[in-house]
């Protein structure tokens, strides 16, 4: 027997006072009157009262139950179960004997919600906190600099040959890096809306990873660093924004070249077939990156400390663009890594 339910808790509460009822009359009479209950007329008289007794408490205690208190009960689960599914949903109407049961699994179950909630909340606070911090950083810097170099040339500089076209020349560097940042946070938001309309076409990703690679180049060899292109026999053909994809390898590629080793460094970049997909993955040997530091390696402006003590160039920004556009193209883009050892950053297109 369930006992939340009105009708089994109204029996149980006329039972116990019945059977307190004919205790405390049977005790009464007893005393009172020794020889009563030789007569049937008495026991007729204490089955009858007991009788009227028990149906009373029982009408009374279920009006009260039901009138009362699982009216409010029920209001309460709508209200929770509305709040759950939307207004614009049908509420569950649920059968009278089980509301008690389902309304504390709906407290609980929204408890949890609520919880989860208010952990995603402080998340994403601290997330905010964190991207407001790093744009004010990397703006900095450039604006800085062009308030130091302006403020030079209005000091006396302007009409000094040797320095005057020199700090205009950085200015205008910084200016550009400004520009860059904005149109670089402009393409997020546009692609976090969806606003971007990518042209999807049909292509080759290793003759595409070998343009990336060639533009590089200059830069690899500068850093002391090898690129290489693991070449299929066979074409591979896949379906992307060609563009869009191009901007991908060469985030991760720069990224590799950056933080690869200062000597014997090398970038290597393979290609996998996964059935439906090709996965691309570009490997380097460089300092690595910290297991805590992975999950947050595609936020907006995230560097890691090891990363900000090898360079301060970068905005931070390449990664969290990539994979955007990955997941614009409904695809998916990991990172595994280990210090010292090397990092490798893969993304998957849907073969052609």
């Amino acid at each position: 027997m369930k006992f939340h339910e009105p009708r089994n808790l109204a029996i149980l509460n006329a039972l116990i006072i019945t059977v307190t009822y004919i205790i405390l009359f049977f005790s009464s009479v007893v005393l009172i009157f020794p020889h009563a209950f030789t007569h049937f007329s008495s026991y007729l008289i204490l089955i009858l009262s007991s009788v009227l007794l028990f149906l009373m408490a029982y009408f009374i205690f279920r009006y009260t139950l039901e009138r009362f208190i699982y009216s409010k009960i029920r209001l309460i689960y709508k209200s929770i179960h509305l709040f759950k599914v939307g207004k614009k949903e049908k509420p569950v109407i649920l059968p009278e004997q089980n509301i008690i049961e389902n309304v504390q699994t709906e407290v609980e179950s929204w408890e949890d919600e609520k919880q989860k909630e208010i952990e995603q909340l402080n998340r994403l606070e601290e997330y905010r906190r964190d991207f407001i911090g790093n744009v004010s950083h990397e703006l900095k810097t450039p604006l800085f600099n062009i308030q130091g170099y302006v403020s030079t040339l209005l000091d006396g500089g302007l009409e000094d040959p040797t320095i005057n076209r020199e700090y205009l020349k950085r200015s205008e560097k910084s200016i550009e890096r400004l520009v860059k940042i904005i149109e670089d946070l402009d393409e997020i938001s546009q692609l976090d809306s969806g606003h971007i309309r990518l042209n999807v076409t049909r292509f080759d990703i290793v003759a595409l990873t070998q343009e990336v690679a060639e533009m590089l180049e200059m830069k690899a060899i500068k850093h002391h660093i090898s690129i290489t292109v693991n070449k299929p026999e066979k074409h591979i053909l896949v379906e992307g924004d060609k563009d869009k994809i191009r901007q991908v390898l060469t985030n991760i590629i720069d990224n590799s070249i950056r933080y690869g080793k200062c000597e014997d460094g090398h970038t290597k970049i393979t290609f996998f077939d996964m059935d439906e997909n090709i996965l691309t993955e570009i490997t380097d040997n460089g300092i690595g990156i910290e297991t805590s530091d992975l999950v947050r390696v595609f936020e907006r402006f995230y560097r890691t400390d090891r990363g900000r003590a090898v360079t301060r160039k970068g905005k931070g920004l390449g990664l969290a663009i990539s994979k955007h556009i990955i997941e614009a193209h409904q695809q998916t883009i990991q990172v595994r890594s280990t210090i010292g050892v090397g990092t490798t950053f893969g993304f998957t297109l849907k073969k052609a």
